[in-house]
């Protein structure tokens, strides 16, 4: 038998029986060695992981709500206050030209004021001219009479009546040649 089992070749591919039942049995040992310590650390540290990304991409996505939120109330304070600037510039255009418009209608009353006043002031000075005018066109003219007539014609109030007369005969004829 020894000689047979000399003379029998084996297969060095294929373990002896022995080696594959301890080789299993090692096996086994190994695996639920790491089955029970190694594999739940395994299993707690993939969950942590995935609990820490689960949570950044929550807090990511939160983070991105209130952005936009902020971005959408931005927004809404711009346009407030674009639009709080346009009425404003508005108001303004507006009490510019009221106040243009009350400079002119004040510029325009005070214009019309000075004229009003130099028209006055004319027909003052006019008046008192006519009068100035009156009396020494009347002065000369009772001294030419008083020179033609040969007599003085220094009575007062008959050289009032006569140049009196005398300017309204005068003044009668030059609104008649109107």
């Amino acid at each position: 038998m020894i000689l047979a089992q000399e003379g029998h070749k084996e297969n060095p591919l294929i373990p002896p029986w022995p080696e594959v039942v301890i080789g299993l049995i090692a096996f086994v040992i190994v695996f639920g060695f790491l089955a029970k310590k190694l594999l739940p650390n395994i299993n707690k540290v993939l969950e942590e992981r995935r609990e820490a990304i689960e949570g950044g991409i929550e807090k990511a996505e939160a983070a991105q709500t209130e952005a936009q939120s902020v971005l959408e109330q931005y927004k809404a304070q711009l346009a407030e206050a674009r639009h709080e600037a346009a009425r404003l510039r508005q108001e303004a255009q507006e009490q510019g030209a009221t106040l243009i418009a009350e400079m002119r209608a004040e510029g325009q009353r005070q214009r019309e004021e000075i004229v009003a006043a130099g028209h006055a002031q004319i027909e003052a000075d006019r008046k008192a001219a006519a009068s100035a005018l009156r009396q020494d066109v009347g002065k000369l003219a009772t001294d030419l009479a008083g020179k033609l007539v040969g007599e003085s014609l220094e009575d007062h109030a008959r050289q009032s009546r006569v140049i009196d007369r005398f300017l309204d005969e005068l003044e009668e004829k030059a609104e008649a040649g109107r």
